[in-house]
């Protein structure tokens, strides 16, 4: 079955997806499989072209910053593999009846961000059509160009790497329920909670993180659907290899922490787009968190990637198998507030 919403589960994608992918071409290096953010095509003996395709929801709380939202989530996908992103494509599509303003304003943010991350937008599709309520990126399509030595795909974790995380988890979670319930939470929880979570919608991006960390990195992936959890297990089983978490070295923001608690939903395994979980030899783990305070991303290490079990030990000490998320609880909490 389906899931209601979201991304389909590892079951269906194995079964319905990856058998059938088109003509089998040996250029392509790396093909589309869970834990991976892009697909990665080779040039020639030493250049790749890293190539990620992402849609973007307009739900009515992300309108003010979805053009930004577009372009970073996109981004994000292919920094995390190492290589600065470049081009663009997009399919922007409109519901019947929208404000001329409203293509103005997203398309200028888009033009804006590509701007400032030195990304070149080099075609797509804008349009109108029925069958949709707001805004949506039906595909936005990001490419870049570099080195194959320098790729770091979730499936390069190796044996003994330590596990740094950044920003730490569900901050997607936290800013988008802040906007989207605001009235209500400031009943219980006050404006300056909220503010500070609303302020994490600006994190909702890798880029930086990636481009910092990739001199340092094996592995690099975002935590999207699922949270952070799902996001080191998605590296687990992308490199074929174990990894052990701890509960008590994970910091959750204050805001996130009030904000998950008031909905009833983990805050490990809730969306968090902008959280980087990154795999790095024990040497460069000290350097790697250095080079990302001073530029402004806090991060810290949270586990160790281990030869075959995926354990979580909780704070209390009670070790359990880590798994993956069927589904992320934000899309419940999320709807709840329509």
């Amino acid at each position: 079955m389906l899931p209601r919403i979201g991304k389909i589960d590892r079951e269906v994608f194995e079964r319905i997806i990856f058998p059938n992918l088109g003509k089998t071409d040996p250029r392509v290096i790396i093909k589309p499989m869970h834990g991976v953010d892009a697909g990665v095509i080779e040039i020639d003996e030493n250049k790749v072209m890293v190539v990620a395709c992402d849609p973007t929801f307009g739900m009515p709380v992300i309108m003010p910053f979805f053009g930004w939202a577009i372009v970073h989530i996109c981004a994000s996908d292919v920094a995390v593999l190492g290589v600065k992103p470049e081009y663009m494509t997009i399919s922007l599509l409109l519901p019947p009846q929208s404000d001329m303003k409203i293509l103005e304003e997203i398309w200028q943010q888009i033009s804006s961000e590509c701007n400032k991350l030195g990304i070149s937008i080099i075609g797509g599709h804008t349009g109108v059509y029925p069958g949709i309520a707001y805004p949506l990126n039906g595909g936005c399509t990001v490419f870049g160009i570099g080195k194959k030595e320098e790729l770091t795909p979730a499936s390069n974790a190796k044996i003994g790497d330590k596990i740094v995380v950044t920003k730490g988890p569900a901050i997607e979670a936290a800013a988008i329920l802040a906007y989207q319930a605001e009235e209500k939470l400031k009943e219980v929880i006050g404006q300056k909670i909220i503010d500070k979570a609303k302020k994490l919608i600006w994190e909702m991006t890798v880029v930086k993180d990636a481009l910092i960390a990739r001199k340092y990195a094996n592995a690099m992936h975002d935590a999207t659907e699922g949270g952070l959890l799902n996001g080191i297990y998605e590296i687990a089983e992308a490199s074929k290899v174990g990894v052990i978490v701890y509960e008590e070295k994970i910091p959750i923001l204050e805001e996130v922490k009030t904000i998950c608690e008031y909905f009833k939903i983990d805050p490990l395994i809730s969306i968090s787009e902008g959280t980087l979980v990154i795999t790095v030899q024990k040497e460069k783990v000290a350097s790697l968190i250095k080079d990302l305070k001073e530029n402004g991303i806090l991060a810290w290490e949270v586990g160790e990637v281990i030869e075959k079990e995926r354990i979580f030990i909780r704070k209390d000490g009670k070790e359990e198998k880590l798994l993956p998320v069927k589904v992320d609880p934000f899309w419940d909490a999320y709807f709840s507030t329509l």
